[in-house]
């Protein structure tokens, strides 16, 4: 199969949908990379916090596919914030991987509390000029804090990755994003914890398609050029996920699905999430 792919500021294609792998643990972690690159995946996404990046590796190695045709994404992870810190960190983690650079390096979390943010971009603006990085972006970040980080580094990130679903459609958010050039990636894009597969809407769509449940809440990722990223690492999930390319949502389909938008403030916190 082929995905399609978008081009993000920095001037690279990025796929638009990868294979996420949290929780998975590094034993599992390289048997689904390994599978889902040879189902057709070519976006991996993986952090520093996850602990699974030396399975990523794995699987990456196990492939055969040339590194040049994949798109490999880490994080920053919170206890390594700060200039120098952030420089080490990706050194450990293209360690770990077997890479010489990553595709996609983002802070995972702004920690406003830690306030080192936009040291640690400073820090990752320096590494992609070095040949480490190919594309800088955040994660999780919100107006105030790329209002902020780009005033500060006049460099804009190419990529903000936010939780993001039917549930959390985020469109004050990526509106703002958008209007500044920076692509959206949505993580925990099937909505499982605020219930979206099991939403009435959502299956009576899913049955008038002839398409499964998450089928259809991946192709409305997609659909608005929002890059997705569902974790599976069963090798039928992994081919069904990828099949949302070959049928398109109506406009009535795109109305009813916006009906189940909680708002903004249904979304993790990212002033006061922490993670480290």
């Amino acid at each position: 199969m082929t995905i399609p792919t978008t081009l993000l500021s920095s001037g690279h294609e990025m796929p638009l949908l990868g294979l996420g792998t949290w929780p998975l643990d590094d034993h599992a972690s390289a048997r689904a990379v390994a599978g889902a690159i040879g189902l057709g995946y070519r976006l991996i996404d993986t952090a520093s916090r996850y602990e699974n990046e030396i399975g990523v590796g794995q699987g990456i190695a196990a492939s055969g596919v040339d590194r040049a045709d994949l798109f490999v994404t880490t994080k920053l992870r919170g206890a390594d914030q700060g200039y120098d810190a952030t420089r080490d960190a990706l050194r450990g983690s293209l360690d770990r991987l077997g890479l010489d650079y990553v595709d996609l390096y983002l802070i995972h979390w702004p920690l406003p509390r830690l306030d080192r943010y936009v040291e640690s971009y400073r820090a990752m603006i320096d590494l992609a000029a070095e040949g480490l990085i190919r594309s800088i972006g955040v994660s999780n970040f919100r107006e105030h804090h790329l209002d902020r980080l780009i005033a500060e580094t006049s460099h804009v990130p190419a990529v903000n990755q936010i939780q993001l679903s039917p549930a959390l459609a985020r469109t004050g958010l990526r509106r703002f994003l958008t209007e500044r050039g920076i692509t959206v990636e949505g993580w925990s894009p099937l909505g499982q914890e605020e219930g979206v597969l099991d939403e009435p809407v959502i299956q009576a769509i899913a049955t008038a398609h002839g398409r499964t449940v998450g089928q259809v809440v991946l192709r409305w990722h997609v659909q608005q050029g929002i890059i997705t990223i569902p974790k599976s690492a069963r090798p039928e999930r992994q081919r069904a996920n990828a099949e949302i390319f070959d049928f398109e949502l109506t406009d009535d389909d795109m109305t009813q699905i916006a009906s189940l938008d909680r708002g903004e403030d249904a979304a993790r916190d990212s002033d006061e999430h922490e993670e480290f």
